[in-house]
């Protein structure tokens, strides 16, 4: 798929995500951990690796020829070199089993320990929210919302209270916005109207919504921008964003949190705020 390997892990992403829908069953697979957990790929052997991916080594060695490399070895040299040129933390993934690891199951049902947990696993996803935003995906994000002409959010069942959350905040900062809540399925006749001075905001997550993978479509076939707050890079609301926010959110118990997503949201509309709005107090719901 290329002439020569991608030299530094940012560019492996991008030609990850151009390639993805090109690549077999398997490789998708690969290519889906290799995104999501970098600081395992970086840390562990090809057969850990291989054994988180369900997959055979030779898979991950193939998947590297496929981009250029010579072996996994020469691929992993990317994830870890970002690891050295970084502040050292665990994985997502690694704090999550070592907070599993020392769990205490005893009473687990007691609401004292189903706060705990809440607790302990929304601490994990903020702090593995710090150290991966980068600072450049904030700012262009803030930006394009400045220039849009309006700000369109889609977001349905368990990312429409962020994508509320975006519509009723921007409103206060009288910046135009517009929720396409999909009332009586219409989704599609909501979003007709985007076009090349609009921005979209599409909130995502597993298993991710037919009716906002279509608005992400539609924004670029309009020439819309997309910023996308989803839990993979590869998330089909995702490839085609200018920014996307990839958000581990906390999962007890199979109960979802949406901490680290709503931080990510209050982050971006107060930023805009007091660089472009008209006030914190406007921020905070003060005008009713």
């Amino acid at each position: 798929m290329t002439k020569s390997p991608p030299g530094n892990l940012d560019d492996l992403r991008k030609e990850i995500t151009r390639s993805y829908e090109n690549l077999s069953p398997r490789l998708k697979q690969v290519a889906g951990y290799l995104i999501d957990n970098p600081n395992d790929v970086a840390l562990e052997t090809l057969s850990v690796i291989a054994g988180r991916c369900d997959v055979q080594p030779s898979t991950i060695v193939r998947f590297a020829k496929v981009f250029g490399y010579r072996g996994a070895s020469d691929m992993q040299r990317l994830f870890r070199d970002e690891i050295l040129n970084s502040a050292p933390s665990p994985s997502y993934s690694e704090r999550i089993r070592q907070f599993r690891d020392r769990a205490d199951e005893t009473d687990w049902l007691s609401p004292h320990n189903v706060l705990h947990d809440f607790v302990e696993s929304n601490i994990i996803a903020l702090e593995h929210l710090r150290d991966v935003a980068r600072s450049e995906d904030l700012e262009q994000s803030v930006e394009l919302m400045h220039k849009a002409e309006t700000v369109y959010l889609a977001g349905v069942r368990r990312a429409f209270p962020v994508a509320a959350y975006l519509a009723y905040s921007l409103s206060h900062v009288e910046k135009r916005a517009f929720l396409l809540d999909g009332v009586a399925g219409m989704t599609s006749e909501q979003s007709w109207m985007l076009g090349p001075g609009d921005v979209v905001i599409a909130v995502s997550f597993r298993p991710y919504a037919d009716d906002t993978a279509a608005v992400a479509a539609r924004a670029k076939a309009n020439g819309a921008s997309l910023i996308a707050i989803s839990d993979s890079r590869l998330s089909p609301i995702s490839r085609d964003a200018a920014v996307c926010f990839e958000i581990k959110d906390a999962e007890v118990r199979q109960f979802r949190s949406l901490t680290a997503s709503m931080c990510i949201a209050q982050t971006l509309v107060i930023s805009y705020a007091y660089r472009y709005g008209n006030g914190q107090e406007k921020v905070e719901g003060k005008k009713k």
